[in-house]
């Protein structure tokens, strides 16, 4: 074989090799840049129904262009970092303009912060907001849950706040990380054994039940696993049992009254044709046998037969209630639901009051007086309380309203009532106050006393759970989701 043969062959077989090199190549970044589009598929498609939002992905709104923007309406506000120093702030928005990634500059052009550094300044109530209220008369026990500052305190009933004081001091507070207790929306009190039973809305999921004699960061006595969100709780002491709302989930549950740990409930009231609509406070009637449910209005629909996967996934957790049907929610009008008090399962209501004579809004804890045959409703954006018939139904005025600068209430979420001294308690988150008034009292009235937890007149700002922040640089205001 010639030598030049050799060279040629030689040559051939570089060339052949250089082309499975460059084909082989190819075919590894094809199969990277689909086996990276496959895998984001596949996140996508595999990624399990939790109930609640998951972020699939995000576009800045500066890549929309200008053809997209104007479809959103309206102006848009500067992006500007609530947190940054003027410097960093020009930095960015430079690197916006002109397309630039800051995360990707060169030494020389980044901007170091730090992060431990103390805050500017700070939006935040050292006051207590009374969210829920009971009162025991035999024993002159007065206790308040406080949604700000994660506590239970306790007042004596005949407290007075003089109107230069800033405050009055409780008899006893418990708090503390070893409570279970946080976002405190409803509380009670047992008459016999003085204990106090609170219960958790957005961030717990315990009602925890402490000793006349507890304070201080001390675990409860006993608590028991209930679903996310509950919120309004009336307990029938001639059955021993308890009832408490569950917001999210549109459902009311029952259990005994000494129930603990882990004890599934004694029954359920949930399914379309409840017209449970994000519920709130529940009431007891034992002398008429019913059950009254206040209701935001805030709706979301099961699957076939109204009651979803609630039944199945209650087998296996009895604190996780889904089976709602995406895309169903709608806002109805704020009503008062009435029930039998056995009512269970997918039971539509007895009859319903609910209409724009009844000044409902945003109704919270109620109460009732069943000697007198009298609803009391905790109107909360009203700033009022309402007084209904037990037997009101439809489109019906209440008989009286207790509403008016004179009255201090502001922002009412709760009342309670004590049958043995004809008193009407109010807790108003709006201004740091639980007041007292006759229960016959109606229109513009002073209270009887008053209990503040902060300075008279000084506004509670009610940030409960912030789930975000934001500014509007056009009316320079701080927008804060609750």
């Amino acid at each position: 074989m010639s030598r030049g043969f050799r060279v040629r062959e030689w040559a051939g077989v570089i060339s052949l090799l250089s082309l499975a090199v460059a084909v082989a190549m190819g075919v590894l970044f094809t199969e990277e840049s689909s086996r990276s589009e496959l895998t984001a598929a596949s996140r996508a498609a595999l990624r399990s129904p939790t109930g609640y939002a998951q972020l699939v992905s995000y576009e800045s709104l500066s890549a929309m262009g200008p053809v997209m923007r104007p479809a959103m309406g309206g102006e848009m506000c500067q992006w500007m970092p609530a947190s940054t120093g003027a410097f960093l702030t020009a930095s960015l928005l430079q690197a916006e303009a002109t397309g630039s990634n800051p995360g990707q500059s060169s030494g020389q052009d980044r901007v170091s912060i730090d992060v431990n550094r103390a805050p500017l300044r700070t939006i935040r109530d050292p006051n207590p907001a009374y969210s829920a209220i009971a009162v025991e008369p035999e024993s002159n026990m007065l206790v308040v849950t406080d949604e700000n500052l994660f506590q239970i305190l306790e007042y004596d009933r005949l407290d007075n706040t003089p109107a230069n004081a800033r405050m009055t001091e409780p008899k006893r507070v418990i708090g503390g990380n070893l409570t279970k207790a946080e976002m405190m929306c409803g509380v009670y009190i047992d008459p016999k054994t003085l204990e106090t039973y609170v219960i958790n809305n957005d961030t717990q999921d315990w009602m925890a039940v402490f000793s006349k004699d507890a304070r201080g960061n001390v675990a409860p006595d006993r608590y028991l696993a209930t679903p996310h969100g509950t919120f309004g709780i009336a307990v029938d002491e001639r059955q021993q049992e308890i009832f408490l709302t569950v917001q999210h989930s549109n459902a009311v549950v029952v259990y005994r009254k000494l129930a603990e740990g882990e004890e599934a409930p004694l029954r359920r009231l949930f399914g379309n044709d409840t017209e449970l609509e994000d519920p709130h406070g529940i009431a007891v009637d034992t002398k008429n046998n019913l059950l009254f449910v206040s209701n935001h209005g805030n709706v979301r629909y099961r699957n076939t037969g109204g009651e979803g996967d609630l039944r199945e996934t209650a087998a296996q957790n009895p604190r996780r209630m889904r089976g709602f049907i995406r895309g169903t929610g709608k806002f109805e009008p704020p009503s008062i639901t009435v029930y039998g008090r056995d009512a269970e399962g997918n039971t539509a209501p007895v009859r319903i009051i609910e209409g724009p004579q009844t000044r409902l809004n945003w109704p919270m804890h109620l109460a009732v007086d069943e000697e007198r045959g009298e609803l009391y409703v905790a109107n909360d954006m009203d700033h009022s309380i309402l007084v209904f018939r037990t037997t009101d139904e439809g489109d019906a005025a209440p008989t009286r309203v207790i509403k008016g600068p004179k009255t201090g209430i502001k922002n009412p979420t709760s009342i309670a009532l004590d049958l043995k001294n004809g008193e009407l308690w109010v807790a108003n988150m709006g201004n740091h106050s639980a007041t007292a008034f006759p229960l016959t009292a109606s229109g513009d009235v002073e209270p009887l006393r008053t209990i503040r937890g902060g300075p008279a007149n000084e506004a509670s700002l009610m940030i409960g759970n912030p789930g975000g922040v934001g500014y509007d640089t056009k009316r320079e205001e701080i927008l804060v989701p609750n």
